[in-house]
């Protein structure tokens, strides 16, 4: 029973991080944006949030929690709304190719992200000296219904970014399906030629999707940073593969934020689960780790097979759209 609450602990705060980049890319991909920069945006929200909580513990005599968290907060939505935003400029106002462009993202989001965590680790004195600890245990710091036993410590023992990201998916779901801008967000994704002919601004539309995707994704590399990692950095590429992990997820929950909720503890379970297993071989081990890409293959074949209108893409994702050809 013990493993089983502590497997299930892993895959929310693993699912967390993977929750808001999905939850981002879902958004930005109803418009018709397919963005495969969302790593790279993950890394850009974690590092502006740690710089930026660095300086501020820096410069404090008395550092308080929530202040680090409100600058890291600030710092790190700047940034991925930023990268965003050069996304946008390139893919709606230039027409870059969205794939060539997002995969570019990125690469200078990892390069970006890198060279000022390593600048941070030498201004801290060495690589594992970097030190926020006052930011990161305002971000980890848990409710206080965390004591109504097991249940109590599986659903309450999370920082606030573990609820924000359940709210924000919530939120995107609800925003998509029964409000009109929704809904104009949503037409613009299909067929957006008719609804330019109806009045919708389709680039006012897609800007706005793909800049707010980006700043919910973000939160994704903040998360990791602050609660995952407890206030660290490390260049070891766990924040690219975990945004991998988020445009897979956003296959798996069929474009839907709300199925994305489950779908991101599932992954995080499937993840962690070579951890619990007995006798597993290196062989074995291997192939656990690939359980969350192999169910996403899975789902991606079976829903294609059913071609129910409702959990295909949208009709204009990765198409740049050409007014004067309307």
């Amino acid at each position: 029973m013990t493993q089983i609450i502590a497997l299930f602990s892993a895959a929310i705060v693993f699912g967390t991080v993977i929750l808001f980049g999905a939850t981002g890319e879902i958004l930005t991909e109803k418009s018709g944006n397919l963005n495969l920069g969302v790593p790279g945006i993950m890394y850009l929200g974690g590092i502006a949030g740690l710089v930026g909580a660095f300086f501020y513990e820096s410069s404090a005599a008395d550092p308080l929690p929530w202040v680090g968290v409100a600058v890291s907060l600030i710092c790190s939505l700047a940034a991925a709304m930023l990268g965003g935003l050069i996304y946008s400029f390139l893919t709606i106002t230039l027409r870059a190719n969205q794939n060539v462009t997002g995969l570019t993202l990125t690469i200078f989001g990892s390069g970006v992200a890198n060279f000022f965590g390593g600048s941070l680790q030498k201004l801290a004195g060495g690589v594992g000296q970097i030190s926020v600890a006052t930011t990161s245990s305002g971000y980890r710091e848990v409710t206080g219904l965390a004591d109504l036993g097991t249940v109590g410590n599986l659903l309450f023992s999370y920082g606030f970014l573990t609820y924000a990201a359940i709210v924000i998916a919530i939120a995107v779901s609800y925003f998509l399906k029964h409000t009109r801008s929704g809904l104009n967000l949503r037409a613009v994704g299909e067929n957006p030629a008719t609804a330019d002919a109806a009045g919708i601004n389709v680039t006012k539309n897609k800007y706005l999707a793909t800049c707010i995707g980006a700043g919910i994704s973000g939160l994704g590399g903040l998360y990791f940073v602050m609660d995952y990692t407890e206030g660290t950095w490390s260049n070891d590429g766990s924040i690219e593969r975990l945004g991998w992990l988020a445009v897979a997820l956003v296959i798996f929950a069929m474009w839907k934020s709300d199925k994305a909720i489950w779908g991101s503890y599932l992954f995080g379970v499937l993840f962690w689960m070579f951890l619990y297993l007995p006798g597993l071989t290196r062989a074995s081990l291997e192939l656990c780790k690939m359980l969350p890409y192999v169910v996403t293959i899975i789902v991606l074949i079976v829903v294609s097979m059913r071609k129910k209108r409702e959990n295909q893409p949208p009709a204009s994702l990765g198409l740049a759209y050409f007014r004067e050809e309307r």
